[in-house]
């Protein structure tokens, strides 16, 4: 087994290299989380310098980790600086170089698990003991269970909400649900902001509510702000007047007037389904100018298939609205094209327009998303095939799901 393994020491002198293995950076440290019970301690990702930047790498977008560096598996690389978070442990600041007794932690060795979910874990530690009486170290490689304190959490909660942090939203909802209130509470306190709304965006209102009840104003307007509009339109449509009031009043004027607006549209309506983030670019914008808009990796996928145009303001509620230009059109054209030349004339649909009707336009059409529209011709909003179908879905179907994936 230790022939299989590759070393801290060593991981932290490697290139980071791009999709083409071009070198693009280089690995400082390595971050891990303690495992469930028995499990060996996981490795989350690493932290690289890029770009003048110190940056965080998961270790789901490495696609091989060998004596040449670490390669990624696609091109785009994240370059928000890097943060380390609750029951996270950095190997090079926090374990190296820890004393056990008279000895002292010199290396790591990290091994490779295959798998559904595949990816890196602690399997041994390399300790070396030194004395005056002695000038030559002594070493000796030892199995991480053996000296598992150097890897204990601060508290159970920020482990796990570490461990969660790669898993898919959804799947994190699955986990908090079948923990009991006051641990899901406990979790929702160690999650981050964004990976907090993440996981409401994937639970029924009444959950959400249930959820956030002990977060304090500050923190709850933190979790909100991370929000899809949408979403965070329908949760507050289930809050008490007065607390949501309260949420309102807590948020950024701009952000508060865009939910406002949304919670005007009674249930089951057009307006109450729509988003108002959307990509909405001048017909004089050129085809690469929208292609760097949709790249951008915030954008959901379903909003980032397709460029809506308008006159300016180019923020809902935008100036006319002029048509719409779809992703595999834009790979088509040039470069220098303007938008205005390739439009695609699809039909909108009223802010009024029940959820049904909305349902019945994006399926005959063959549509991701369509644009809404109010009298004058301005664009609101748009409703993407992902917020029908949870609208058109039983109430209880993330429950139904959830219990189809327990099972």
């Amino acid at each position: 087994m230790a022939a299989e393994l590759i070393y801290a020491f060593r991981v932290m002198r490697l290139p980071l290299l791009d999709a083409g293995g071009a070198p693009i950076g280089r690995l400082e440290d390595v971050v891990v989380v303690s495992g469930h019970g028995a499990q060996a301690p996981t490795v989350l990702g690493f932290v690289a310098g890029s770009q003048r930047r110190r940056i965080f790498v998961s270790a789901t977008r490495i696609a091989t980790l060998d004596g040449a560096g670490a390669r990624l598996k696609s091109w785009d690389v994240d370059l928000n600086p890097f943060r380390l978070r609750a029951g996270e442990r950095l190997l090079g600041r926090d374990i190296l170089n820890q004393k056990l007794g008279d000895e002292t932690v010199s290396d790591v060795g990290l091994g490779f698990h295959g798998g559904t979910r595949p990816g890196w874990h602690v399997a041994k530690v390399r300790l070396v003991k030194r004395s005056l009486l002695n000038p030559r170290p002594s070493y000796r490689l030892v199995d991480w269970e053996q000296v598992a304190t150097l890897f204990a959490p601060d508290t159970p909660m920020a482990a796990e909400a570490a461990r969660l942090r790669t898993m898919h939203p959804s799947d994190i909802a699955h986990v908090v649900r079948s923990l009991p209130l006051e641990q899901r509470r406990l979790l929702a306190e160690a999650l981050d902001d964004e990976r907090l709304a993440d996981v409401l965006e994937e639970m029924p209102e009444d959950e959400q509510l249930r959820l956030i009840e002990g977060l304090d104003l500050e923190r709850l307007s933190n979790v909100l702000d991370e929000m899809e509009y949408d979403d965070l339109a329908d949760l507050l449509a289930q809050m008490p007047g007065e607390k949501r009031m309260q949420v309102l009043d807590a948020m950024d004027d701009e952000d508060a007037e865009t939910v406002r607006r949304l919670l005007e549209y009674p249930e089951g309506t057009a307006g109450s389904l729509m988003t108002p983030d959307i990509v909405v670019m001048s017909p004089d914008a050129t085809v690469a100018e929208a292609l760097a808009r949709i790249r951008e990796p915030d954008w959901l996928v379903s909003i980032a298939a397709q460029v809506f145009v308008a006159h300016a303001p180019h923020v809902a509620p935008t100036g006319r609205y002029l048509g719409v230009v779809h992703f595999q059109r834009l790979l088509r054209e040039p470069p220098h094209m303007t938008l205005g030349r390739c439009l695609e004339d699809e039909p909108v649909i009223a802010p009024t327009a029940s959820d049904r009707e909305v349902a019945v336009l994006l399926a005959s059409h063959n549509l991701l998303a369509v644009g809404v529209t109010d009298a004058s011709s301005r664009l609101l909003g748009a409703i993407t095939v992902d917020d029908v179908l949870d609208g058109t879905l039983p109430a209880n179907w993330r429950r139904q799901a959830a219990r189809g994936v327990a099972s």
